[in-house]
């Protein structure tokens, strides 16, 4: 009979705690400037989309409301990021504002790279020559072929077997 109290007392502590309060994340981002008086342009790579608004300020890049060195920490995004920007020496004239869509962090890259170049057209019209040498302007339009029935995938045929 005692085992038995034993057992009961111990169901009774494990029932009785309570969980602790989950933590919740809070985020700082910076102030959001008024996009009503930005240049607007669209970028696009592999199944990425991006909208971006370039607003002119000091040079932060905002990408879905985390600034870019947070959202993509790979130095070599941060880096494709940047291009458009040290081609023509800007790097501290404007504020970028982007909100990406679909693909993988590399496609989002490529998409903001893209859609800060058009607005930065945009914004300033002789610095088309530039970025069009660089070859920013461009859309890359390589993208996944898709599967092909009777394959394993796009190409990738089935196993021959001669018997």
């Amino acid at each position: 009979m005692t085992e038995t109290k034993k057992t009961a007392t111990k169901t009774a502590a494990k029932t009785t705690k309570k969980a602790a309060p989950a933590k919740t994340a809070t985020k700082k981002t910076a102030p959001v400037a008024k996009l009503s008086d930005a240049t607007y342009a669209t970028g696009k790579r592999k199944d990425s989309v991006a909208r971006v608004y370039l607003v002119a300020g000091k040079g932060q890049i905002i990408v879905n409301g985390i600034p870019c060195a947070e959202y993509f920490r790979r130095p070599v995004l941060q880096m494709i990021i940047a291009q458009p920007f040290g081609i023509t020496q800007r790097e501290t004239a404007y504020d970028v504002h982007a909100i990406v869509m679909g693909g993988g962090l590399s496609g989002q890259a490529g998409a903001v790279k893209h859609g800060i170049s058009k607005a930065l057209e945009k914004a300033e019209p002789d610095l088309r020559k530039t970025l069009k040498a660089a070859g920013f302007l461009t859309r890359d339009s390589r993208v996944v072929e898709r599967k092909h029935f009777g394959h394993h995938k796009a190409r990738r045929s089935t196993q021959f077997s001669k018997r």
